[in-house]
C-alpha cells in the first residue's frame, strides 16, 4: 500500500509540474496562490495548527480575524512559492538573475574572506530554496536536508535542489561531510526553526515560549569558527525576490561549552523571530514549532 501510495504521489507531482511548467509564469503564480489557499479551506488539521502557532506567537497583540488573515495569507504565500519554484527551476541563469536583487552582498564576501567557509542559517520563511542559485556563485553551497519518505519525490527535489546550485547533505550523513565543506572553504546552510525531539534539542526563547531548537548550528560554529551568517529570501515587488544577507555575526563566548550552544542558538533564532516578526505572512505556521517540551513542563 505505500509502494502504491508513493508511486500516486510521484505521478501527481509529476502531472503537476508538466502543468505548471506548460502555464505562463503570471497565471503559474496565480494557481498557486489559489492551491495555497484551498490547502488552508480543506485541511483542518494543518488550519488548526497554524492558528494555535499563531496564538503561541502573538497572544493578545493580535485579535483573532488578524491571526486568521496571516494564516490564510501564509498557505496562499508556500502555494505560490512551489509553484514559482517549478518555473524558476528551469529557467535559465539570465531569467532567473532578473527576478532577483540582492542586500548585503559585502557581508557575504567580508565572511567568504576569512578562508573557513560560512555557516548560514536561516528559516522556513519567504523563499529559502530560491537564495541558493545566487549564493551557490560565490562558493559551492550545501543545504542540510532530512530525505523524503518517498524515493521518488526524494530524486525530483534533488534535481531541482542541484539546478538552482544547492548540494544536499543529508542529515545521517551531516557531520563529517560539512566539516570537510568548511575546510573546503564552502558554504553549508542550515535551518534552526523546526521542532526536535527533546534528545536532539536545547531549548530557546521563540516568541516567549521555550522552542527545542537544533544546536548543530552552534556546535559547528564552536568547532570551526566559520563566520556565522544570517540569510533571508523572500518576496519582493513585481513577483521578484530578495535576498538579505546580514552581518556574520559576532558572539562573545564564556568558554563553557553547554553556555556558548545556548548562547549562540539563542542569538540565532531571535534573528530568524525579527524576521518573521517583520512579515509573518511568510512563514511556515502550519508545522508544529512548540511540539517537543522541556522535561519539566511534562512531570
Amino acid at each position: 500500500m505505500s509502494a502504491f501510495r508513493h508511486y500516486a504521489e510521484f505521478l501527481f507531482f509529476r502531472g503537476t509540474r508538466l502543468f505548471f511548467l506548460l502555464l505562463p509564469r503570471k497565471l503559474s503564480l496565480g494557481v498557486g496562490r489559489i492551491l495555497g489557499f484551498a490547502f488552508y479551506s480543506l485541511s483542518r488539521r494543518h488550519r488548526r495548527i497554524a492558528l494555535s502557532n499563531l496564538k503561541t506567537a502573538f497572544g493578545t497583540e493580535l485579535s483573532p480575524s488578524s491571526r486568521r488573515g496571516i494564516a490564510r495569507k501564509s498557505f496562499i504565500h508556500f502555494g505560490k512559492l512551489l509553484a514559482d519554484l517549478v518555473k524558476f527551476s528551469h529557467f535559465n541563469d539570465v531569467q532567473r538573475d532578473k527576478l532577483i536583487q540582492v542586500d548585503g552582498l559585502k557581508n557575504l564576501n567580508q565572511a567568504l574572506q576569512e578562508g573557513k567557509g560560512a555557516l548560514i542559517f536561516s528559516g522556513h520563511y519567504g523563499s529559502w530554496e530560491i537564495a541558493p542559485h545566487f549564493l551557490s556563485r560565490r562558493a559551492r553551497f550545501h543545504v542540510i536536508a532530512r530525505a523524503l519518505d518517498n524515493d521518488r519525490l526524494e530524486k525530483e527535489l534533488l534535481k531541482m535542489r542541484a539546478s538552482l546550485g544547492a548540494k544536499v547533505i543529508y542529515k545521517q550523513q551531516a557531520a563529517k561531510r560539512i566539516l570537510q565543506s568548511l575546510r573546503a572553504r564552502e558554504m553549508v546552510a542550515i535551518l534552526i526553526d523546526q521542532n526536535v525531539l527533546r534528545s536532539q534539542a536545547v531549548f530557546v526563547d521563540f516568541f516567549e515560549k521555550a522552542a527545542a531548537t537544533t544546536p548543530s548550528l552552534a556546535a559547528f560554529f564552536l568547532r570551526t569558527q566559520s563566520p556565522l551568517l544570517p540569510v533571508f529570501c523572500y518576496p519582493a515587488d513585481r513577483n521578484t525576490y530578495k535576498i538579505k544577507i546580514l552581518k556574520p555575526l559576532k558572539v562573545s563566548l564564556t568558554g563553557n561549552y553547554d553556555q556558548d550552544v545556548l548562547k549562540i542558538t539563542q542569538i540565532c533564532t531571535k534573528i530568524i523571530e525579527a524576521q518573521i516578526r517583520n512579515n509573518p505572512n511568510c512563514w511556515l505556521w502550519f508545522h508544529q514549532r512548540w511540539k517537543t517540551r522541556p522535561e519539566k513542563e511534562t512531570n
